[in-house]
């Protein structure tokens, strides 16, 4: 299974998007370890103009994630750490041309959404945000372009 997640090995460039406006442009940098038991992601970047204060003040990046596979239950987790001190464990699935990350936590669900167009180098996804896991609101967009592979 974890085959599945090769698409994602590679360099990709990435456009943060809130309320109409680039708010953040970066680079994000998926590689194996431990000879593919695992993907690494490593992600940074930098706010543009058009950042919100509310942005410049929880700025995340850089971040590390390392995805691996629960082969009993056929899902992944990724464990989440960034440059706030923020540490968090995502559920995930892959399925075909769609990726889903989530987790729920007392008052700060979230969930991801991104789906590869037909080459598989560009990724066009949506954050969104829940304080109750039932009422959701979309928290901001990205698209991923892939750079190198």
């Amino acid at each position: 299974m974890m085959d599945r997640l090769e698409k994602l090995v590679g360099a990709w460039e990435s456009e943060t998007i809130a309320d109409g406006q680039v708010v953040a442009r970066g680079l994000t940098v998926y590689g194996w370890l431990e000879g593919g038991k695992f993907l690494v992601q490593h992600a940074d970047g930098e706010l543009t103009e058009a950042a919100p204060a509310i942005w410049r003040d929880n700025w995340p990046l850089p971040s590390t994630s390392i995805i691996g596979l629960d082969d009993a239950a056929g899902g992944f987790s990724m464990l989440y750490a960034d440059a706030r001190n923020v540490f968090r464990i995502y559920q995930m699935v892959v399925e075909k041309d769609v990726i889903m990350l989530w987790r729920e936590a007392p008052g700060f669900h979230q969930r991801f959404t991104g789906a590869f167009d037909s080459d598989a180098n560009t990724m066009t996804a949506m954050w969104e945000r829940s304080p109750d896991g039932v009422e959701w609101s979309k928290d901001f967009d990205m698209v991923y372009r892939r750079l190198v592979q």
